[in-house]
């Protein structure tokens, strides 16, 4: 009896003592157990207050945002600087481009392939009378369509009615010169005053849901209203979306929202005038032929692959033969599949980069999507290939998100707020696109939500050093007759704002503003040579 009760008690002992080291190996490896599963971002709403609010407290460390919008400030003084006003009493004396004069400086029967070719310009207006100040938006181009070749040029804006517009002969054979007037500077001023004039050129409609039924009411960025509000806010970074609170429902029943352009302008009538068809994308060069670039001497430039943090140049590249080349570095050949073995890719943005989403689906014939019970084009995507552990997903960026079909915001969050709950390693890829939906409204609404991304990532690079970050810059898109929302010169001045933000950042930087000039598209989605070659750059970027 005595020698059972010994027996018990020892074995009591012993699976007291195993059950201390399993916890201590449990606890010690938690990490290790955890990485094997691969979960989507997830994915929480914006805090919603009823009226006035105070801010969350949180434990995140953040950019108070007087110092944010201390930056916001300084940045709008030097765009204000660059862009000031050009008043007119007649278009008559607005940049005309046929009036205007072209000259090629130091002229050849033949140029050799790496020659730089400079053309000035000089701008009078429809009178002939030589203008004295700069800033017009002008887009310079060469091509060579039989050799499915082309690039952009640069303009350098000498600030007394002269341009110099440099063109690097990247390629041999018969070669067109292109520079378009996309806005005389008069009417670059127009945009700019009346862009950061108002709110309301789009409308968002919020519907609510109420029991059984569906209400309706007017939902943006801000409003002139005494009526009462629901106010979407990002605590953290003090972002805020507003709706018209409907009657009898709680801000928290919000469910889907679609726009729709209000007619409201605030260019003048004369004003109007500037973005005729007529007076939009005209070309300069039309009457000059194409001229002849010859191999001349063998140059082979020594280039390290593309990698993170590479360089920026203009232009950053050419197109020959349909291929991409960037100019600062090498792109070596990649198999998709193979790169993207073991890593989640985090896309993050608009439609534009919702099309690598579906070129990857596209090309990978083993990444299968996951139904995440969302409907219509905005819903959240996640694809997975289990055997060789890739985790592709593409999720929308928040407010302001621009178009005509509903779309559910039960959960939609900043991209900030996305990349803070990201733990990030190696095998981790962030990237990041903004801009289209952002040119109706003010700069500083996109101004502001891009230092907000920028400190994000500034974090996550912080406490994941090895995690790659890729920001893909906004696309050019169609010359239609909407410019006062979606001209692409309110796409430049983001694309210049992004350019100069990012730079401090050891991130890749896809020029897709670049990249589409030189392809031609003109279309806010380009077709899907364009969209693989920039992918193929990403690919170069993180392998």
């Amino acid at each position: 009896m005595k020698t059972a009760m010994i027996s018990r008690r020892s074995l009591l002992v012993l699976l007291l003592i195993l059950a201390i080291l399993i916890t201590f190996t449990v606890f010690q490896n938690s990490t290790k157990i955890w990485t094997w599963f691969k979960f989507p971002i997830s994915l929480q709403p914006w805090n919603f207050i009823k009226g006035s609010s105070c801010p969350n407290a949180t434990l995140n460390p953040t950019v108070p945002p007087a110092k944010t919008e201390s930056r916001v400030r300084e940045i709008i003084e030097k765009l204000d600087h660059m862009i000031p006003p050009r008043p007119f009493t007649h278009i008559s004396t607005t940049t005309s481009a046929r009036h205007s004069r072209v000259i090629i400086l130091n002229p050849k029967d033949a140029y050799c392939k790496g020659d730089q070719l400079d053309v000035l310009l000089e701008m009078r207006d429809f009178l002939g009378h030589r203008k004295e100040y700069g800033g017009d938006f002008l887009r310079a181009r060469m091509s060579s369509p039989g050799l499915k070749a082309a690039a952009s040029g640069k303009v350098t804006d000498l600030d007394n009615g002269t341009y110099l517009v440099s063109f690097t002969l990247f390629w041999e054979g018969q070669v067109s010169l292109s520079v378009v007037l996309m806005h005389p500077s008069e009417g670059v001023s127009a945009l700019w005053r009346a862009r950061n004039q108002g709110y309301d050129r789009v409308i968002f409609s919020g519907q609510f849901l109420s029991g059984t039924s569906k209400v309706y009411s007017d939902c943006g960025l801000a409003f002139n209203s005494s009526a009462e509000l629901c106010q979407y806010l990002d605590a953290q970074d003090q972002e805020a979306f507003y709706c018209v609170k409907p009657p009898r429902v709680p801000c928290a029943a919000l469910t889907h929202m679609h726009s729709k352009n209000r007619a409201v302008s605030y260019l003048s009538k004369q004003e109007w005038h500037l973005f005729g068809r007529s007076n939009m994308g005209v070309e300069m060069l039309e009457k000059f032929k194409p001229i002849s670039v010859s191999k001349c001497k063998e140059i082979v430039p020594v280039k390290e692959k593309c990698k993170l943090g590479v360089r920026w140049t203009i232009p950053s590249g050419h197109v020959w033969r349909d291929t991409w080349n960037p100019v600062s570095c090498y792109l070596a050949p990649i198999e998709m599949k193979d790169c993207l073995r073991g890593k989640s890719i985090y896309l993050i943005g608009d439609s534009t980069i919702r099309q690598w989403m579906e070129y990857f689906k596209s090309s990978i014939n083993t990444l299968k999507s996951v139904d995440l019970h969302e409907f219509g084009k905005l819903k959240h995507q996640l694809a997975v290939d289990l055997d060789r552990n890739i985790n592709i997903q593409w999720q929308k960026h928040g407010y302001p998100l621009i178009g005509s079909l509903v779309y559910s915001v039960k959960e939609i969050e900043n991209m900030a707020r996305v990349i803070d709950r990201t733990g990030g390693e190696k095998n981790t890829v962030i990237v990041i696109s903004l801009g289209q939906h952002f040119r109706p409204f003010p700069i500083d609404v996109f101004i502001r939500r891009a230092l907000n991304i920028h400190n994000a990532v500034q974090r996550l690079l912080l406490r994941s050093p090895d995690t790659m970050v890729v920001i893909k810059t906004e696309n050019t898109r169609e010359m239609n007759n909407d410019v006062e929302r979606f001209s692409d010169f309110h796409g430049y001045i983001q694309y210049l704002v992004i350019k100069d933000m990012f730079e401090d950042l050891h991130v890749g930087f896809i020029d897709a503003w670049d990249i589409t000039i030189a392809y031609g598209t003109n279309a806010v989605h380009p077709p899907q040579h364009v969209v693989g070659n920039e992918i193929n750059m990403f690919l170069n970027y993180i392998c």
